[in-house]
């Protein structure tokens, strides 16, 4: 019997002996439980008991490994996060996964190493997925896809009231934390702080409001385009103008850092572990409570609030006393940050 190769090679993705090798001693081992276990061609779910919410995503960022986190960690968090302000509770992913010919297998068992924790982390379930391989050169080491499945609450999205102007803009934390830290990573700089990329699972951030009575008017995760693009999006959706406060929005120092050395706006800066509620003024500070509560939820804060003036656009009170208008990135600033 011959050693297991220390390297993907294109034979990993023939379906051959050392697919089903990688499969059976790789993935299927760390990743196991009774829906993923016959390793057949579709998983068999139970039924879903509510009406379901389904999400995908790919995971393509560079570099692999970062302070705080990694592709595996991403490809789960990214995708359950997705479902979490959806309002659902996340159940089951699958996982994709193509591989570059020459990726050391200690790269990918470190991946997968961190996809089954936190999949345990999330409370999901990874029931089905694939494997390919593409020739050295022609792709970057790993990349993933994820699809999750998860079940929605009773009641939300909200059907009882329409946004109104007063209605708080939340943060359940600092932002940009995690496009700063993969900007800083492949830049080589050494932030003094220790920042830490934010990519972890929102569902207790979220399942929090639901337990303190909050039902959010709209819930997004603040990825690609950061917190503007977020703002952006619910002035736009909603036709009514959003105003924030730069003061009130929480920013790591170290992000304030490294955006003052290379001139990004940290409101452009993806997040991978963050919410943003908009919530009924009067549920502000219950919904805020309930946040601090949480080690994730510790610097959440009110940052602004629905304005009947400029209709589907957002102004930020600059710490200055200045104001200026708020826009999402005219392209990504960042590629391959997820």
């Amino acid at each position: 019997m011959s050693p297991a190769p220390h390297r993907i090679q294109l034979g990993h993705g023939s379906g051959g002996r050392l697919t089903h090798e990688l499969i059976r001693d790789l993935f299927a081992r760390r990743l196991r439980n009774p829906i993923l276990d016959p390793l057949g061609d579709a998983a068999l779910l139970p039924e879903p008991g509510g009406r379901l919410a389904m999400t995908t995503d790919s995971f393509v960022v560079s570099p692999l490994f970062f302070p705080g986190g990694d592709i595996g960690q991403l490809a789960v968090h990214g995708t359950v996060n997705d479902l979490a302000v959806s309002g659902a509770r996340p159940t089951y992913l699958s996982l994709a996964v193509i591989l570059e010919e020459g990726l050391p297998m200690e790269t990918l068992e470190r991946v997968v190493g961190s996809l089954a924790g936190a999949a345990r982390e999330a409370g999901v379930g990874i029931v089905t997925g694939d494997t390919k391989v593409v020739e050295r050169g022609k792709g970057d080491g790993i990349f993933i896809n994820t699809t999750g499945v998860g079940v929605l609450r009773e009641g939300f999205p909200r059907s009882d009231r329409a946004p109104r102007t007063g209605d708080a803009l939340l943060a359940s934390g600092t932002v940009g934390d995690h496009g700063a830290v993969v900007l800083a990573s492949r830049s080589e700089v050494e932030l003094a702080g220790g920042l830490v990329s934010d990519c972890a699972p929102v569902t207790d951030l979220v399942e929090a409001l639901f337990e303190a009575g909050v039902v959010p008017l709209f819930m997004r995760d603040p990825t690609r385009g950061g917190l503007a693009g977020v703002a952006c999006d619910v002035a736009e959706q909603l036709g009514l103008g959003l105003d924030l406060e730069e003061d009130a929005i929480p920013v790591h120092p170290d992000v304030m850092t490294l955006c003052d050395l290379v001139g990004v706006d940290p409101l452009h800066l993806a997040c991978e572990g963050r919410v943003v509620a908009l919530c009924a003024a009067e549920e502000a500070e219950r919904a805020l409570s309930a946040w601090r509560a949480l080690p994730a939820g510790r610097s959440a804060a009110r940052i602004g609030a629905l304005v009947a003036d400029h209709a589907g656009r957002v102004t930020l009170a600059t710490r200055y006393g200045g104001a200026r208008r708020l826009v999402r990135p005219t392209a990504e600033q960042l590629p391959r940050i997820c």
